[in-house]
């Protein structure tokens, strides 16, 4: 039940509560580190072939992870296709969730197709506000991909809607791009951009060639 009886006959909150209540929470989310990822460390490629600088200021917050969580502190990494953004952003995921933490991963034209579906809900399925209140209480909030979508009023109310959120309650995110502040204040708006700098700080720069188009010698030549 989450309470125990102590030895002054009362009711006391067990320690397992917390977390059974994070999981309750967070059922429904996609929380699954993708296949590619689950093998990714610091210590082998492709992280050790990532600009070393950006590596760092990940580790940085990894290291630092209770209190960013607390005090909803996030991450934005920002830059060129096939430059480690998802990769990085993965192992921040991968190492909160190991820690008994919740999150939520979506590339953003996924999570935005599941808020979609919502709206045809059925009874005794999933309603907007029950999905919408699960991805503002989870622990990290992981959108892949911001700004690969087509501009509507609709996305950018959402959009608006769910980091404003998030950043009233103090609860971080961690977002991946390929475009440039500019550019992405142009597909979200500024507004969005501006509370998503309020949660994360300055961006992550990864910008420079994408590393899975270059050739990869093989291991026994």
């Amino acid at each position: 039940s989450g309470w125990i009886l102590g030895d002054d006959n009362l009711a006391h909150k067990c320690d397992c509560l917390e977390p059974r209540l994070s999981r309750a929470r967070s059922s429904g989310i996609n929380s699954v580190i993708p296949p590619r990822y689950r093998g990714v460390s610091f210590d082998r490629p492709p992280v050790t072939e990532i600009d070393s600088v950006v590596v760092n200021s990940v580790r940085d917050w990894i290291d630092s992870a209770p209190g960013n969580l607390a005090e909803g502190h996030g991450l934005w990494l920002m830059g060129d296709t096939g430059t480690g953004k998802t990769t990085l952003a993965m192992l921040v995921s991968k190492e909160v969730l190991r820690r008994g933490n919740t999150v939520a991963i979506y590339s953003l034209p996924k999570l935005l197709a599941r808020i979609r579906a919502t709206f045809d809900a059925g009874l005794g399925e999933e309603s907007y506000a029950e999905f919408f209140e699960r991805l503002c209480e989870v622990d990290l909030l992981h959108i892949d991909d911001l700004g690969a979508e087509k501009q509507t009023e609709w996305v950018l109310e959402q959009l608006y809607a769910l980091i404003n959120e998030r950043y009233e309650r103090q609860r971080p995110i961690v977002v991946t791009t390929n475009l440039s502040q500019q550019e992405l204040e142009l597909q979200i708006g500024q507004r969005t951009v501006s509370r998503l700098i309020e949660i994360c700080g300055e961006a992550l720069p990864l910008w420079g060639d994408d590393a899975r188009q270059k050739p990869r010698l093989r291991s026994d030549s």
